[in-house]
């Protein structure tokens, strides 16, 4: 299974995909799909009980999967495409995301720096541990 990313262009170029096309495309479940509809993040057109999508859903959801691998809550992800949306030149949603990505960078160093220090005492508690075995 295939998992497409936000640059990964539609090999074929369709205007329309169905919920199994991006489920397989993206390796994520119909279920997923539906609640990122329900979100307001996609918004597919309906053909009878059938859900189409377009191109611009196929795109807004590689975002928010980007979004997501990353630690973007559902709200920070909806705010960046949402901007895309809003300004055609694509400044303020680039400012934004540049904004976010450095904060989350500097969230996951801290977090790098608070599990390296728990791997030292823990690797330090063994060793004294052993020290003591019999």
């Amino acid at each position: 299974m295939s998992r497409a990313v936000i640059e990964t262009p539609d090999a074929s170029d369709r205007q329309a995909y169905t919920i199994s096309d991006l489920s397989e495309e993206f390796g994520v479940t119909a279920r997923a799909l539906r609640f990122y509809e329900d979100e307001g993040l996609i918004a597919p057109t309906r053909r009878g009980l059938a859900r189409i999508y377009s191109r611009r859903d196929r795109a807004r959801l590689a975002w928010i999967l980007r979004g997501k691998r990353v630690g973007f809550s559902l709200a920070e992800i909806r705010e960046m495409i949402d901007l895309y949306e809003a300004d055609e030149a694509h400044d303020i949603q680039r400012r934004v995301a540049i904004a976010r990505c450095t904060e989350r960078i500097a969230l996951l160093k801290r977090q790098r720096d608070d599990i390296d220090a728990a791997i030292v005492e823990l690797t330090d508690f063994i060793a004294l541990a052993r020290q003591s075995e019999p």
